[in-house]
C-alpha cells in the first residue's frame, strides 16, 4: 500500500495481493456478470490507447492543459474503466450527475472544455444533442447502451492490446505525478452556478490510507452493493478504498431494485445518504403497522427497546435477555430484509437522526456516521465499526495524519493532504476557502469531552431574527424530522419576529394514523388545509419546540402537499436542500406565515 501513490496503482496492487479475481459485478439478462480485475486493467488500457489516438494526453501536466473527459452515467463497470483509462493517460476526468439539469451541464462541460463525453442512455445523449453545438472542444460522444448513431464506448477497447500500445501506456504513466489532478468534481451549485474542484491523486490517495482502518468490517472474502453516484467523491473514494481491500463490488441496477439486490448480493457494508435510511425505517414501520394481535404488540415492544438503546449503558442480565429476545423475533428479520449480512452503514452528506442511529445499532446494523467535503477528498472524521470509535449525535473522530481546529466564530477548519488544490477557473471562491494554509468548511462544531467531532450548523444558513437572537435551523429540522408525521422541513425566519417552518408532511403515516380513529382520508383531501391534520402536526411541532430555547420556537408553519425531489429542484443530487430554490419556490407560503 505504501508504494501506491497514485489512482491507477490499484489495479497492480489488487491483482498482487488479492489475485485474480471478480472485482466488479453488474446484472445483465437478469444474471450477475463479473468483470476480473485484469480485464478491468487491460480494458482501461485498450481504451487509453484509443483515448491517446483522439488527442487525449497529460500534455504540460497543469490543469489548465491537462486534457478532460467527461461521464453522465449511473454506475456500472464501464464507468470505472473509462475513469482508469483517463487516468493512465495524466488527463482529468469530470463527471457529470445523471440528474443534472440541461443548462447546469451546458456550463460545466463549456468551462471544463470536455473533450470526450460518455453518456449513458438516450435521454443523456439528447440533452447533450441539444446543447452540442454551445461546446467547441467537445470532439466526440460515446454510449454505454446501444444507440443508433451515437458511437459505441466498445469501439475505444475493440482492438487487441499490442506490446507497443502498452509501452505507449507504460511511458504515459511515468510521467504522472501524485499531486497531477486526477478529477474535477462539480458542486451542486446550491449557491449559484456549479464549482469545479480540483483533486489530485495524492488528495484521494491519502484519504484512503488515513480512514481505511475504519474499514475492519469487510475483507477480501467480502462483497458490497454500491448505490450512491460514482460522480459523487464518497462512494468514488469508498470504490477505491474497497480495491484496496481486495472487496468484490456489485452495482445495483437502480433505486427501485436496491432491496432486491441486498439480498442477492448479500453485502457486508454499504454506503448511503440519512434519507435513504429514513426511507428504510419508513418500510419497516409499515411493515409493523400492518401486524395484529399478539404480533403487533411485539414489534410496538420491539421498537421501543431500540428506541432507548444507549451504546455507552452496560445491560444488566434481564436487559440482554430482552434485547435477545427481540432480535429473535423482530431485529434479525430487519437484517434479513437487507441480506442478512449487513455489518454496518456507511452515511454521510447530512445529519442523520439519532432516533435511527438507536434503531439500526439495536438492531445489530451499525451506521457508521463520517463528515467531509468534496473539497477534502472527502472524509474528514467518521464513527469506526468498533463500539468505542462511535458516539451517537456525533459524526466521529478526526481521520489520521489531518489537523481540525474550531475557530472563534465555531467554524470548523480543516487542514491535510486530502484538500483540494483549489476551484478550476475560480480563483476568488479558492481564496474564500482556503486561508493561512486552512480550509474553511462553512460549518459550526464543537468537540465533545472524549474527542468526538460534532457538527452543530451550517455558518452560512445561521440566521438572525428581528429581536436579534440567532437561530441555527440544521438542529431544528433534524428533531423535527423524528416526528412520523414530518417528511421533510426547513425552518425560516432570517429577519422576521420569529422562527416558521416549510413542513412536507407524511402521506402515508398521515392515513395510517386517521385510519386507526376511523376518519379515513382521501386521495382528493387537501393535506395542505385539512385542518385535523394541521392540529396534528401543530401538536407534534409543540412537543419538539420544548427541545429548544423560547426564541427558537417553531411558531406558524404552512403545508407543502408534493414532496421535496431532485427533479423538481428542491434537492440537490446528494439529496440536502437547496434552501433559496424553496424560498423563491414557495414565497407565497412565506407570505402566509409572515403576514397573515
Amino acid at each position: 500500500m505504501e508504494n501506491t501513490t497514485r489512482l491507477f496503482d490499484l489495479l497492480p496492487y489488487y491483482t498482487r495481493n488479492f489475485g485474480d479475481k471478480n472485482l466488479l459485478n453488474t446484472k445483465i439478462d437478469g444474471e450477475w456478470k463479473p468483470l476480473l480485475a485484469s480485464e478491468l486493467d487491460e480494458q482501461s488500457t485498450q481504451m487509453a490507447v484509443a483515448l491517446k489516438a483522439l488527442g487525449i494526453s497529460r500534455n504540460d501536466g497543469t490543469p489548465i492543459n491537462q486534457d478532460k473527459v467527461s461521464i453522465i452515467s449511473s454506475n456500472r463497470p464501464e464507468w470505472i474503466i473509462t475513469d482508469f483509462a483517463v487516468q493512465k493517460l495524466g488527463a482529468i476526468l469530470v463527471p457529470i450527475y445523471p440528474s443534472i439539469s440541461v443548462v447546469d451541464l451546458e456550463y460545466i462541460l463549456f468551462e471544463a472544455e470536455t473533450q470526450i463525453l460518455f453518456v449513458e442512455n438516450r435521454a443523456q445523449w439528447k440533452a447533450v444533442e441539444s446543447i452540442w453545438s454551445k461546446l467547441p472542444h467537445l470532439k466526440e460522444v460515446y454510449s454505454y447502451e446501444e444507440i443508433p448513431g451515437v458511437k459505441h464506448w466498445s469501439e475505444l477497447i475493440s482492438e487487441s492490446l499490442t506490446d507497443a500500445g502498452k509501452e505507449m501506456i507504460e511511458v504515459a504513466k511515468k510521467e504522472i505525478k501524485d499531486d497531477d489532478v486526477a478529477t474535477f468534481i462539480y458542486t451542486s451549485g446550491t449557491t449559484g452556478n456549479p464549482k469545479g474542484v480540483m483533486l489530485t491523486h495524492k488528495n484521494i490517495v491519502s484519504n484512503i490510507k488515513n480512514s481505511i482502518h475504519c474499514f475492519s468490517m469487510c475483507d477480501d472474502k467480502s462483497s458490497v452493493l454500491s448505490f450512491l453516484p460514482l460522480n459523487h467523491i464518497f462512494e468514488r473514494m469508498v470504490t477505491y478504498l474497497y480495491m484496496f481491500k481486495g472487496v468484490t463490488i456489485y452495482y445495483a441496477e437502480g433505486m427501485e431494485k436496491i432491496g432486491d439486490n441486498l439480498r442477492e448480493v448479500k453485502p457486508a457494508v454499504f454506503t448511503t445518504v440519512p434519507r435513504l435510511l429514513e426511507k428504510v425505517f419508513e418500510k419497516i414501520e409499515k411493515k409493523g403497522s400492518e401486524l395484529s394481535g399478539f404480533k403487533r404488540k411485539i414489534f410496538d415492544w420491539a421498537m421501543q427497546l431500540a428506541l432507548e438503546f444507549d451504546m455507552d449503558k452496560s445491560l444488566n442480565i434481564t436487559e440482554k435477555i430482552k434485547y435477545a429476545v427481540a432480535d429473535k423475533l423482530v431485529y434479525s428479520k430487519w437484517r434479513e430484509a437487507v441480506g442478512g449480512n449487513v455489518k454496518a452503514i456507511v452515511t454521510g452528506s447530512a445529519a442523520c437522526q439519532v432516533k435511527l442511529l438507536r434503531i439500526f445499532t439495536a438492531a445489530k446494523l451499525i451506521v457508521m456516521e463520517g463528515y467531509g467535503l468534496t473539497e477534502t477528498s472527502p472524509v474528514i472524521s467518521v464513527n469506526t465499526y468498533e463500539t468505542h470509535g462511535r458516539k451517537f449525535g456525533t459524526v466521529g473522530k478526526v481521520i489520521k495524519n489531518v489537523e481540525v481546529k474550531i475557530a472563534e466564530d465555531g467554524e470548523i477548519l480543516f487542514k491535510g493532504d486530502n484538500v483540494m488544490i483549489g476551484y478550476y477557473k475560480n480563483e476568488k471562491a479558492t481564496n474564500e476557502m482556503l486561508q493561512n494554509g486552512w480550509l474553511h468548511t462553512g460549518d459550526i462544531g464543537e468537540y465533545s469531552e472524549d474527542g468526538f467531532l460534532k457538527i452543530t450548523d451550517r455558518k452560512k444558513e445561521l440566521f438572525k431574527i428581528s429581536g436579534g437572537k440567532y437561530v441555527a435551523p440544521l438542529p431544528l429540522e433534524n428533531k423535527m424530522k423524528e416526528s412520523p408525521f414530518i417528511e421533510q422541513i426547513m425552518v425560516v425566519g432570517s429577519n422576521e419576529k420569529f422562527v416558521g417552518a416549510l413542513i412536507v408532511p407524511s402521506l402515508m403515516n398521515l392515513k395510517e394514523h386517521f385510519s386507526k380513529i376511523g376518519a379515513e382520508l382521501s386521495d382528493s383531501l387537501d393535506v395542505t388545509a385539512d385542518q385535523d391534520i394541521l392540529k396534528l402536526i401543530r401538536k407534534e411541532l409543540n412537543r419538539y419546540n420544548n427541545d429548544f430555547a423560547s426564541h427558537e420556537h417553531v411558531k406558524r408553519f404552512q403545508l407543502i402537499g408534493e414532496e421535496w425531489t431532485i427533479n423538481g429542484g428542491e434537492l440537490t443530487p446528494t439529496l440536502k436542500i437547496k434552501r433559496r430554490k424553496i424560498m423563491e419556490k414557495y414565497g407565497h407560503l412565506l407570505s402566509k406565515i409572515y403576514n397573515n
